[in-house]
């Protein structure tokens, strides 16, 4: 969405940030170059992971014409505010861009942020250009982004906006709500752990795909309709994915994990009838 006002001022990056990867100067110095992207993210939560495509995407294709892109790790997870397991966790997901620890969450509320994503565009002299929470409106924001660079140089080429990279992130097209986030433990706050709450952890859901947030070395065996097959143990913890199928509908799931593997939250992704 475009802002209501013109003089929304980009918030500075505060100096208790950590960094993975190169830590830029100051907000200042990055709008005073070009454009900025910075995109908040939670790397082992379902609809930020499905975002950051994208957003490796923009920077590879438009860094050479002036944005910048950072990404700011805000922990919904204990896990997730490690400097470790952030490196990892988001390497693994292919993201090599500059990307601040919030570990505090002081620049989310600076923001003004509404959930995992939130993006943000800076135009050049920062500011704000285009905001948007959650997963969608690739396109509108692609577009948003050359708007920018054509306004530091009205001749320069830019490509056609990537494709959807998904049929369910298509413009205009209808998708069939999933199956809300389930937290086993009982909150977000605490997390179903094998062994302790039980040996198998068994739900119906209704969506395009499910996955798991887990933490803990150790196999997890998974049933989709009455199909068992087994995940290898992951040494950083994060998102797994347990299924993923061609359109919205109606299946069980069981997890058997290894004794003393936590698993945090269960998520499903829309799909398309």
């Amino acid at each position: 969405m475009r802002p209501q006002r013109e003089n929304i001022g980009a918030p500075d990056l505060p100096a208790s940030l950590t960094w993975v990867g190169t830590e830029p100067e100051s907000m200042p110095a990055l709008t005073a170059g070009g454009p900025a992207l910075v995109h908040f993210v939670e790397y082992a939560q379902l609809n930020s992971v499905r975002t950051l495509p994208y957003l490796v995407e923009w920077q590879r294709r438009y860094r050479e014409a002036g944005l910048s892109v950072i990404a700011v790790q805000a922990p919904r997870f204990p896990f997730a505010a490690e400097r470790d397991n952030v490196a990892a966790g988001l390497a693994e997901l292919g993201v090599g861009l500059p990307v601040a620890i919030d570990a505090e969450h002081d620049l989310w509320a600076a923001y003004g942020c509404e959930g995992w994503p939130s993006l943000f565009l800076w135009s050049l002299g920062g500011a704000l250009a285009w905001a948007h929470f959650g997963e969608g409106e690739y396109r509108a924001t692609e577009e948003t982004i050359q708007d920018e660079l054509r306004e530091m140089d009205a001749l320069q080429d830019l490509p056609e906006p990537l494709a959807p990279l998904r049929a369910t992130d298509a413009p205009g097209v209808h998708v069939i709500p999933p199956t809300p986030e389930v937290f086993p433990g009982g909150s977000w706050e605490r997390p179903w752990i094998a062994g302790e709450d039980g040996e198998d952890l068994a739900l119906d859901y209704q969506a395009g795909g499910a996955y798991a947030t887990v933490e803990g070395e150790g196999e997890l065996q998974v049933e989709i309709d009455g199909e068992w097959r087994t995940l290898p143990a992951r040494a950083t913890p994060g998102l797994c994915t347990l299924a993923e199928h061609p359109s919205h509908g109606a299946h069980s799931l069981v997890l058997r994990p290894a004794p003393g593997v936590k698993i945090w939250s269960l998520s499903f992704a829309a799909g398309i009838p």
